[in-house]
């Protein structure tokens, strides 16, 4: 199955998402300026039931697979990348308790939040070593700060990390929002992405019980384990595709709409402007490409995500060239197009009231997540040396 190609269910998320979508673009600019919690968003998606939409049907979930739910966030991400970005972290917290945990652990999670319509947080980060984990018997303590938190703002459950204090060795547990000693900082002030609420999370002394560890399998400890990478590389890239694919109607529709034909073009619209037609063709070329590679990614994750345990390494490896090359792919396009919108509209398209620049600051800002370059040289080093990219939070 393809990334633009859902099973229908009795919801029919596409249909949901489309709608929301809808709703989310014609307020995205006035909260774009505003910045701050979507609220009312957040609490739009939780009435919908997508919330549920990676959750097994089992467990009272809607039972997608990841090609369908990466598509939403790139219907998300046309309107409001943002909301798209804080969606897909929820799923990609759902996804890390049931690779890093057993089932006795993720199973009532899973079930409480398809009841509940929980909203999952991050506090995670593997780079921001300021969290640190003192053991006790039967629980550990958790102290410290975490940056780059998106969505843990208005959720019911974090996915947090800490160093224990003895061994150094990364933990990660999941712990309602609201527990005792947990501070979320409203500290998110960036020039894009400006409602994933990013910002910093304190813990102080807070109590994390032992059930509440992700220890075994634990994190990136089998090559099934070690798919949560991917998912999130994965998720950046469908952000990117979507706000490239947004940036492109509505420069399209200002080009056709809007635009003037420069004075010396020779012609009457400027849609027969060939300097202009020939930036469309390039925006075209760039984004069917990375379209294709997306998908594909996306079609080697859900392949390896039914293998579970069975996965090897090597497969794997297959899925995380896949990855790359969609993450280097969207990327660029993204960055083509957001930058080079105001090339096919033209002076008039850079009044204020329009903030079409919000396509570049929002990809701008998401990108530099990781560096885009490291990926070029994981590609490099598998198509001259065959050697695979080497797991890690971030490959």
């Amino acid at each position: 199955m393809t990334s633009h190609q859902l099973q229908p269910t009795v919801l029919n998320p596409l249909h949901t998402a489309r709608r929301l979508a809808n709703d989310f673009a014609a307020t995205a600019i006035e909260r774009d300026a505003r910045g701050g919690t979507p609220k009312a968003e957040r609490d739009a998606l939780r009435a919908s039931g997508l919330l549920g939409l990676s959750i097994p049907l089992q467990y009272g979930g809607l039972g997608a697979s990841w090609s369908e739910v990466l598509t939403i966030v790139r219907e998300f991400a046309k309107a409001d990348s943002s909301i798209a970005h804080v969606f897909g972290f929820h799923h990609l917290m759902l996804a890390t308790v049931r690779l890093f945990g057993q089932p006795a652990q993720w199973q009532p999670w899973l079930e409480q939040t398809a009841r509940k319509q929980w909203f999952w947080g991050n506090a995670l980060n593997p780079l921001d070593t300021r969290t640190v984990a003192v053991q006790y018997e039967g629980w550990r303590e958790f102290s410290g700060k975490k940056s780059f938190c998106s969505g843990a703002l208005d959720s019911q459950m974090l996915i947090a990390s800490a160093l224990d204090e003895r061994s150094g060795k990364l933990l990660i547990g999941a712990v309602p929002t609201a527990r005792s000693g947990i501070t979320l900082g409203h500290d998110w002030d960036n020039i894009g992405q400006r409602q994933t609420d990013s910002g910093s999370t304190t813990f102080e002394r807070v109590r994390v019980e032992e059930n509440e560890l992700l220890l075994d399998p634990g994190p990136l400890s089998t090559p099934f384990a070690c798919l949560r990478p991917l998912l999130a590389q994965l998720l950046f890239a469908h952000v990117f595709l979507g706000i490239a694919e947004g940036a492109f109607e509505e420069a399209r529709t200002y080009t056709l709409t809007e635009t003037r034909p420069w004075h010396r073009s020779g012609v009457e619209r400027a849609s027969d402007d060939p300097y202009i037609l020939a930036h469309y063709g390039e925006f075209w070329l760039g984004l069917e490409s990375a379209r294709l590679l997306a998908g594909r990614a996306a079609d080697l994750l859900d392949a390896a995500w039914r293998k579970e345990h069975a996965l090897t390494g090597d497969e794997r490896a297959q899925v995380a060239l896949a990855v790359a090359a969609a993450k280097v792919a969207t990327t660029r396009v993204g960055l083509e197009v957001s930058s080079k919108l105001f090339e096919v509209t033209g002076a008039r398209a850079t009044h204020a009231a329009l903030r079409l620049d919000r396509y570049w600051r929002n990809l701008r800002t998401q990108t530099l997540h990781d560096p885009v370059d490291y990926k070029v040289r994981e590609l490099g080093e598998w198509a001259l040396r065959q050697q695979a990219p080497t797991p890690s939070f971030y490959s």
